[in-house]
């Protein structure tokens, strides 16, 4: 079987098999889950067999064409090379992990079928970004993807928050979507095709007349799919959805997508200072922002949402400073530990039956009921916080080395202003990562006896062990985990291996920012967990008040349960205050900024909904009051002469001659006055 079919399968398989759920869900529910699960498997071996045999060869660029549309054909083609190859390895482990977790997370879920189907469509439509060769093939992928958004978030479509986060995420990447279209029609016109190698063959020779529009074109869709300033909002409410939907997206799905447009078209983004500077700019700001946004939520999954989006920002900066190994680099590894990171806060969310970290500080006993998510999220979160040896700390050393070298003004056609940009952001946001990885560990996972301590405080002298009706996680969830922690532990070892992949850019990480990096994410450890005894201490001294455990808490037997039970974490501020959150002393007055997110919610609805809602309401207006009035005045006028037209209708002879008598008389005297008066 040649490669190019191979590739072709890797795609089909997810799709046949959600075709497949969705005609079977009904009426053979036993195949729901081999459905879900073996195509998406299956698809992972092949992509490993492409990935294998595709190797660090020359790329492989095959196509048919698929419809003659004039000027620009549009074909049906496939092009292969390290980066896309090893992306739908991804794409298919974190897919395959998913399904396989999904069995049992939400086992006793009425709705699994549907939602086992839309995975696999998802997966598919993503791996149709990956491997395509052109780029109106990849849009197909691209929309189908936010369409299955919108189903997946919604999945707990009783409650208005996944009701609202779904329709808030559809519509913002829409948004983004439209100059993404325009773009996209723009660059093919400039290059005469559609195919990718040609796009970058006309980059590469000076073809393209309009770059700076072209590429900022682009990067609004870009913005609105990879959740990048000022498209980014939809991310956090879109937490209001299953916790393996999250995983999904968050790792290698949806936001992954515009990560890797962007590594895929770099040379045509590279004609552009200005569209360079204008994603170094979006990427400091993503960084920064989302990093104090995290440090301030109490609800798990969105300081999760939120680190995504500024690991985001970091694979942004680095394709702003050239350098497309970094990002995918960084794109790889994140998707390993973000979906363990999200798939073990699932099986604590449901032990601890809500999402508010505030809450769980309280539960005297919660990391010895899910001692198996406790500790793979302590591997997660320390690739996250960038700390050797994970896998985490070698990608984000590459990317602050790709700024620092474009920095110093040795990349070409990238102004050293965009690598410092990038650079001092980046050593930012190791500092706030660092900072918000350590404090969701410490008050999901805190040490018992300190949680012992606090009870007591409150009046309980004893902590009850668990009782029988504690949450089990099932072996296949642990399983997952403990299967998403090898690479989020040992793929940075990788790191000399993988400019072969790419484009030959070396990835090893220099003294200067190895020191920079991991002093700040060691500075931004040792600080919180300062900050997180001395509010410890404090609350010691001052009585709560507020929530606290009670003696044996129920499990939710699935997500909508917990989000049921505890509606207020899906709100702007998840849970009850907690006093002994080192967030709040160390964001100080900016606290009640960035917990709502610097207010950007807030300014959208005025600028845009509002306004839009407004303008709604004078349209209903002017249809209610005056476009059906004067429909009901026209089509009141004749009736009115038909009524009188029947009145007069009477059947009577002696009428109708009296009538005619009458009007001969009134027709005679007018005409003598007339006459007269002429």
């Amino acid at each position: 079987m040649t490669l190019t079919t191979l590739a072709v399968l890797v795609p089909l398989l997810p799709f046949l098999g959600a075709v497949a759920g969705l005609l079977l869900g009904r009426t053979a529910p036993g195949f729901v889950r081999p459905l879900a699960v073996l195509p998406t498997l299956l698809a992972f071996a092949l992509a490993v067999t492409v990935a294998v045999r595709q190797g660090t060869g020359p790329a492989t660029d095959a196509g048919t064409r698929l419809t003659p549309t004039g000027s620009v054909p549009v074909d049906l083609a496939v092009h292969l090379d390290g980066f896309s190859v090893l992306i739908a390895v991804l794409v298919t482990l974190v897919a395959s992990c998913v399904q396989i977790y999904s069995t049992g997370y939400l086992r006793d879920d009425p709705r699994y079928s549907s939602y086992a189907a839309l995975v696999s469509l998802f997966t598919a439509a993503m791996l149709l970004v990956v491997y395509s060769g052109d780029l109106m093939v990849l849009l197909v992928g691209w929309e189908v993807m936010g369409i299955c958004s919108y189903f997946l978030v919604g999945h707990y479509w009783e409650t208005p928050e996944a009701r609202a986060a779904s329709l808030k995420a559809f519509l913002v990447t829409k948004l983004g979507d439209v100059p993404f279209l325009i773009g996209i029609f723009a660059l093919g016109a400039d290059a005469g095709t559609f195919r990718i190698n040609g796009v970058l063959t006309a980059a590469a020779s000076g073809q393209l007349h309009h770059p700076t529009l072209i590429a900022l074109l682009l990067l609004g869709g870009v913005a609105g799919k990879s959740a990048q300033f000022p498209l980014h909002t939809w991310l956090p409410d879109a937490m209001a959805g299953p916790t393996p939907v999250s995983a999904l997206i968050h790792a290698a799905t949806m936001v992954a997508a515009g990560i890797y447009f962007v590594a895929r078209l770099l040379p045509v983004f590279e004609l552009s200072s200005a569209a360079l500077a204008v994603l170094a700019a979006m990427a400091a700001v993503t960084m920064i922002g989302s990093a104090l946004s995290a440090l301030a939520q109490d609800d798990i999954k969105r300081v999760l949402a939120y680190s995504t989006i500024g690991q985001l920002g970091y694979m942004a900066g680095a394709l702003a400073v050239g350098n497309r190994s970094a990002a995918v680099f960084h794109l790889l590894t994140h998707g390993a530990f973000k979906a363990l990171l999200f798939l073990a806060a699932g099986v604590v969310i449901h032990a601890a039956g809500t999402n508010s970290l505030a809450t769980m500080s309280r539960m005297r006993d919660l990391r010895s009921r899910v001692p198996d998510a406790m500790w793979t999220m302590a591997v997660a979160l320390a690739a996250l916080a960038a700390l050797p040896p994970f896998s985490g700390f070698f990608s984000k050393e590459s990317v602050l080395r790709a700024a620092e070298y474009a920095a110093e003004g040795h990349q070409a056609h990238v102004p050293s202003a965009v690598g410092w940009t990038v650079l001092v952001a980046g050593l930012l946001t190791a500092l706030l990562t660092a900072a918000y990885a350590t404090r969701l560990f410490l008050l999901a996972g805190s040490p018992p006896q300190t949680r012992r301590a606090r009870q007591q405080r409150d009046g309980e002298t004893s902590v009850p062990a668990p009782t029988d009706n504690h949450f089990r996680t099932p072996v296949v969830m642990n399983a997952v985990l403990w299967l998403l922690a090898i690479p989020a532990l040992a793929l940075g070892v990788t790191a000399g291996k993988l400019p072969q992949w790419f484009d030959g850019t070396s990835l090893a990480p220099t003294l200067a920012t190895s020191v920079l990096g991991v002093g700040l994410a060691l500075v931004g450890v040792l600080v919180t967990y300062a900050a997180w005894r001395h509010t410890e201490t404090r609350a010691n001294r001052v009585p709560i008040g507020a929530v606290v455990a009670p003696d044996s808490v129920e499990p939710a037997a699935t997500e909508a349960a917990a989000i049921a039970a505890h509606p207020q974490v899906y709100g702007d501020i998840a849970g009850a205050p907690d006093p002994a959150d080192p967030g709040r002393l160390l964001l100080g007055p900016l606290h009640r900024y960035a917990v709502h997110g610097f207010g950007l919610d807030v300014l959208y609805s005025k600028a845009f909904v509002r306004p839009v809602l407004a303008a709604a309401g004078l349209v209903r207006f002017l249809d209610r009051e005056v476009v059906e009035t004067y429909v009901r005045t026209a089509g009141g006028v004749p009736r009115l002469l038909g009524l009188l037209v029947r009145r007069a209708q009477t059947g009577n002879v002696q009428t109708y001659l009296s009538v005619l008598l009458g009007g001969s008389v009134v027709l005679a005297v007018l005409a003598v006055l007339v006459a007269s008066g002429a």
